[in-house]
């Protein structure tokens, strides 16, 4: 935390930070390393978006999701997505009452806080059509009924990039939809050797049960509005404003990110500051951040992906020809 800047808080954020504190603290029981990962899922509780992580079996994909759901004392289920999986065992059915001589409505998982949706490309597009209205607008449409959502809601989904047997290409709305796509990788070799030293002898439910719980959902609703009011100076705003418009304007990108891309950087970049104990937004919270909201958005020309070129190369590129405010 900034120690000088934190004196002269207009908004006060201690409270905020050492919550997040305590949540770090907590998963670091359980996890070793993969620091990144845990602070941008952070940033997606604090801003109420939806996660999108990817990476090979066996980096604790899964495992950072259930432990994100048993420190906030919230309500948690999760989804294991198939190619069989159809939408209504998603969001629920219309089930009909003998007794009552009617129609009554069967919530599906998804009406939970925190949702987990294993291998989320598993499913066909129909299924991930089903989510469309839940991610965006919180709230379920079934015959006719709009059911609305308990706050908190967030989707944390995990999926394979390795793996192609059997898995089906995200539609682009829907990746639009996820505030982050958070690449996780190898730990480091001292990393591996302390996971091997910690967890040895001890299965995965003995080491969630050393998880506390640290954060209540009236508190997540309270710190929520105080992100919301994090300060960003107008050239900051036209700075993500700039970044997000040079995606379209780039000949090595087939499409580039939309507005929703653009008010997910300024959110999460109001939250990133809030991490760090500060009331305000500075240009590297916003380059701190734009990778991870724009490298699901973006679609690279065929000619680029030949070469080899990768998303993350080409916003690097962007980051460092749009001009930075002073």
């Amino acid at each position: 935390m900034e120690e000088s800047i934190f004196g002269q808080q207009r908004i006060e954020l201690s409270g905020l930070y050492r919550s997040m504190e305590s949540i770090r603290n907590e998963v670091s029981k359980v996890i070793v390393g993969q620091h990144k990962m845990l602070d941008l899922m952070l940033i997606g509780l604090l801003c109420d978006g939806h996660i999108l992580i990817e990476g090979v079996p066996g980096v604790a994909k899964t495992l950072a999701a259930k432990l994100m759901a048993k420190i906030i004392d919230v309500d948690f289920s999760r989804i294991q997505f198939t190619p069989d999986l159809m939408p209504s065992d998603v969001v629920g059915t219309s089930v009909f009452n003998a007794k009552e001589g009617d129609f009554k409505f069967k919530p599906g998982p998804v009406f939970s806080n925190i949702v987990l949706i294993d291998e989320i490309n598993r499913a066909p597009a129909k299924t991930q059509a089903a989510l469309f209205e839940v991610m965006e607008e919180r709230q379920v449409t079934v015959d006719g009924t709009t059911h609305e959502m308990r706050f908190p809601f967030l989707i944390l989904a995990t999926q394979n990039p390795i793996e192609q047997e059997g898995t089906y290409r995200l539609p682009e709305a829907q990746l639009d939809r996820f505030i982050f796509k958070i690449d996780v990788q190898y730990p480091s070799l001292q990393e591996e050797i302390s996971i091997l030293t910690s967890q040895q002898g001890r299965n995965q439910q003995q080491l969630l049960e050393k998880v506390n719980k640290v954060l209540s959902a009236k508190e997540l609703y309270d710190f929520r509005n105080l992100v919301q009011s994090i300060i960003v100076e107008p050239k900051l705003v036209e700075f993500i404003a700039r970044i997000v418009y040079e995606t379209r304007n780039n000949p090595a990108l087939y499409l580039g990110a939309s507005p929703r891309a653009s008010l997910s950087i300024l959110r999460a970049s109001k939250a990133t500051a809030a991490l760090k104990g500060r009331d305000f937004v500075t240009p590297e919270d916003i380059k701190e951040i734009a990778g991870s909201v724009l490298r699901h958005r973006i679609i690279l020309t065929p000619e680029k992906e030949m070469e080899g070129v990768t998303a993350d190369e080409l916003i690097d590129n962007i980051l460092k020809a749009v001009e930075i405010p002073r």
